[in-house]
């Protein structure tokens, strides 16, 4: 089979980015036609479709892994250029990662932030619940992820970052409310909850495993936040389950109280990345499993 021609490639990238060929045409700097004689060209030697023709358009299952390939090349260039030709520092190294919100509203930035204060690096966070960043990873659309999987997907490191434990909060008031007599499982039918969204489903598992109440019978508030998660319980909105490390002052300061003292959801997160790494990408996945291993239990 001939090689990879990446300028094809790049034309399937700048449609799905500009979300259309005639902006992907502007953006490349040649004409409509030519980018789709390009992707179809990629099509022919690849034998399959790569790219669903619709308004806006999207790749394929096999278009997804073939730009996760385009993107890990290009950032191996953004690395390797500079040191060729040291004095071009006009572009920036453009990283993506895949993150949960309770990370990336604890220990991620402090994490990374010594890298990018010494680097030039366009960071892009998407964020995800833990269960689900590795679809993005696997799609190619960050170069790690963060994620309570320890497996490892095939060409990939799982490295483990440590412990997170959940309590069950909610203000004095909200408990006073609600949970006057103790959290019983009659209490909890009653008052709401938060979820960060619909696929969250941590939430009614704990309760379902603690005290028996069947899923999708909760009331509860659906926050994509992990801040607007203790600012609703501080708030006495509603009780959640909320990482110990993110609401330590507001439990010392009688702001938060624990609803179930005798019960903690504890979940272990693991950094995922390419195993071939070199250069800046090599110094992040450092930073941030040295941090997170640091400030986590482990």
């Amino acid at each position: 089979m001939r090689g990879l021609d990446y300028r094809w490639v790049a034309a399937l990238d700048a449609v799905i980015a500009q979300r259309g060929f005639e902006r992907a045409a502007e953006h490349l700097c040649i004409t409509q036609s030519a980018v789709s004689q390009r992707i179809k060209q990629l099509e022919k030697l690849m034998a399959q479709p790569l790219l669903v023709r619709e308004q806006p358009p999207r790749p394929t299952a096999a278009g997804q892994k073939l730009l996760g390939l385009y993107r890990r090349v290009r950032l191996l260039e953004q690395e390797l250029l500079p040191e060729l030709t040291p004095d071009d520092i006009s572009q920036p190294l453009s990283v993506s990662l895949a993150t949960n919100a309770d990370s990336l509203a604890t220990w991620l930035l402090p994490a990374l932030s010594p890298l990018l204060k010494a680097r030039r690096i366009e960071l892009t966070l998407l964020i995800e619940d833990e269960a689900r960043t590795l679809d993005r990873l696997r799609s190619g659309e960050v170069v790690g992820a963060i994620s309570m999987d320890a497996t490892p997907m095939p060409g990939c490191v799982a490295d483990y970052l440590g412990r997170v434990d959940f309590l069950c909060v909610a203000s004095p008031e909200f408990q006073a409310r609600y949970f006057s007599d103790g959290t019983t499982r009659d209490n909890l039918f009653a008052a709401p909850a938060v979820a960060f969204d619909h696929h969250d489903d941590m939430h009614e598992q704990f309760i379902q495993q603690h005290f028996n109440l069947p899923v999708g019978s909760l009331m509860k508030h659906t926050v994509r936040s992990s801040e607007a998660f203790v600012k609703m319980a501080t708030e006495g909105l509603a009780y959640c389950l909320i990482p110990r490390i993110q609401i330590m002052d507001e439990l010392a300061a009688g702001e938060l109280v624990n609803l179930t003292p005798d019960i903690t959801l504890i979940r272990r997160l693991y950094w995922h990345h390419w195993a071939l790494e070199s250069g800046v990408l090599t110094e992040l996945s450092e930073r941030l499993v040295q941090h997170a291993q640091q400030v986590l239990p482990q």
